[in-house]
């Protein structure tokens, strides 16, 4: 094993533990992870791990979005932009039968509510996750510049019902913005004026509110194109269930105005809410420099956090041209679009050669476990395949994997492959050959089968929990391949009681010690029946 880094093998008790070193989060979750954690696995339990809401934020995010969309496009085309009838057109809304117009507004409003509330959590998770660094710095970069597109959207939608609260809202917003040195009429002299009220105030409303949502909706675009099979939609449950509990909050708190703005009064007693127009209580309580002070610094550490002092990140993924058969599985199955299909250079027209994108490779190794070449069954000396981690060969587990057979001397021989970002395996054991990967999804499927043709009695498959994977996608390809519905597959020749699969998080380290409980008297089970056919 050279400098470059390769597989290290511990071997403790008979336990052989593969590593790959220089891993940014080999070294075990920070506090701020294992206490979100703790929070996720909470709603496991009611939800389901595929449900589980705070696994699919961002999903959910597009969710609210779509029903942003669905409601805003005909409360426009019934929205009155002329200043004298903008309150009255949105009060008609009342009007219509089976309370439709208070379901749109109102679905607009509480949809608006929760998108700002999914949006923060969803920050908050990737921050207390860490993922923020390396290959992710471009999605939180660009996330960042979506939060004051969403507030701006926001706030401006308020101004349109022009009803007190709209009033309140954009006359201290105005005055919010002239604190800055930047316009030479104030905008609240300028257009919140009495004698300067006029439709080509809510011609500017329009703009705002809208082109913001254009630019939002452009901005998500963007923020994803670094995310391959990014969810778009929830799980079918989850969707219908937040769907319908927006829809019943509209029947029972309805939206209502809160009566005509009049800029000859100053609104008073007002229904602010909170979510949204937080801004503005904090302008008036403390003054606007300060508010812009904190809004300002709040981004800017928002920003800076990508550029923190941190850990090297671990090699990338490497190519060999001549043994990439220009098949794409690897390009397929990348979770966050690294690898690019290229002509081959050195070969006839028609063929392809992967190529990978090193800022934003994830360094996991999917793309390893999907080549088709990374089989163990072939018969080279050195198992060179398409492509490979450098810090981690697949040439390296599969000597590693001979040789640990060939020396346990325990007459029950399990072989477990685990992730190192899942739950750990905490009772090294005799009869345990333990290699742990970068990820779950980076091992072949054909190394379970290659284990027990060299002699193990069972293998144990083990990685995060289901929709938790620290890389996207790891849990759910490797779960496919093992059942055979997505390429490389486990061939189904082989039996089914002689491998199991199990998917736990840090935390879960009892359900992975029950797996290989499972597993250990399965092969007490077979055993004397092996026993007694070599007899006879």
């Amino acid at each position: 094993m050279g400098a470059c880094g390769c597989f290290l093998m511990r071997l403790r008790s008979a336990s052989t533990s593969i590593e790959s070193p220089g891993a940014v989060s080999g070294t075990g979750p920070s506090f701020t992870a294992s206490l979100y954690r703790v929070v996720e696995h909470a709603l496991d339990k009611p939800f389901g791990a595929r449900a589980n809401p705070l696994k699919q934020l961002g999903a959910i995010g597009f969710l609210l979005l779509w029903l942003l969309v669905a409601s805003g496009v005909p409360l426009y085309i019934m929205f009155d932009t002329a200043a004298e009838g903008a309150y009255r057109s949105i009060e008609s809304l009342d009007l219509l039968p089976w309370r439709l117009g208070s379901i749109l507004r109102g679905l607009h409003r509480y949809a608006t509510d929760a998108f700002v509330c999914v949006m923060g959590l969803h920050i908050l998770r990737e921050w207390m996750l860490g993922r923020f660094r390396h290959f992710r710095k471009w999605l939180w970069i660009t996330g960042v510049p979506l939060v004051v597109l969403a507030f701006i959207s926001a706030v401006g939608g308020f101004w349109l019902n022009w009803d007190r609260l709209g009033q309140y809202s954009a006359q201290t917003t105005a005055e919010w913005i002239d604190a800055l040195p930047l316009l030479a009429m104030p905008l609240a002299r300028n257009f919140l004026y009495p004698a300067s009220l006029g439709d080509r105030l809510f011609t500017l409303f329009i703009f705002i509110h809208i082109g913001a949502s254009l630019f939002l909706i452009f901005g998500l675009w963007f923020h994803i194109q670094r995310i391959s099979r990014a969810r778009v939609l929830p799980e079918w449950s989850l969707a219908a269930c937040l769907s319908c509990t927006l829809i019943l909050l509209c029947l029972v708190l309805p939206v209502h105005g809160q009566g005509p703005a009049d800029l000859q009064i100053a609104p008073a007693a007002l229904a602010l809410d909170w979510w949204i127009l937080f801004i503005h209580p904090l302008t008036v309580a403390t003054s606007p420099a300060i508010a812009w002070g904190l809004v300002l610094c709040t981004l800017g550490l928002l920003l800076l956090l990508p550029f923190l002092p941190t850990r090297l990140r671990s090699p990338v993924a490497v190519v060999n041209p001549d043994n990439c058969s220009g098949c794409a599985r690897c390009f397929d199955d990348c979770p966050y679009s690294a690898i690019t299909m290229v002509p081959h250079p050195d070969r006839l027209d028609g063929l392809h050669l992967a190529r990978v994108d090193a800022a934003a490779c994830a360094s996991c190794g999917i793309c390893t476990g999907a080549c088709p070449s990374s089989t163990p069954f072939r018969h080279d000396t050195i198992l060179e395949t398409g492509i490979d981690m450098p810090q981690a060969p697949i040439d390296s587990l599969r000597r590693q994997l001979r040789q640990g057979l060939e020396e346990m001397q325990d007459s029950r021989r399990l072989v477990v492959f685990s992730c190192n970002k899942g739950a750990t395996l905490l009772s090294p054991a005799t009869d345990i050959l333990h290699f742990e990967l970068i990820c779950a999804g980076m091992l072949p499927p054909a190394f379970v089968e290659f284990a027990i043709r060299a002699g193990a009695d069972g293998v144990l498959v083990s990685g995060c929990r289901e929709g938790g994977c620290v890389f996207r996608l790891g849990q759910q390809w490797m779960a496919g391949r093992l059942v055979g519905m997505r390429e490389p597959h486990l061939r189904s020749s082989v039996a089914q009681d002689r491998w199991l699969s199990v998917w736990a998080d840090p935390g879960d380290e009892a359900t992975l010690q029950d797996a290989i409980d499972v597993l250990r008297r399965r092969c007490d089970a077979r055993i004397p029946v092996i026993a007694k056919e070599m007899m006879q």
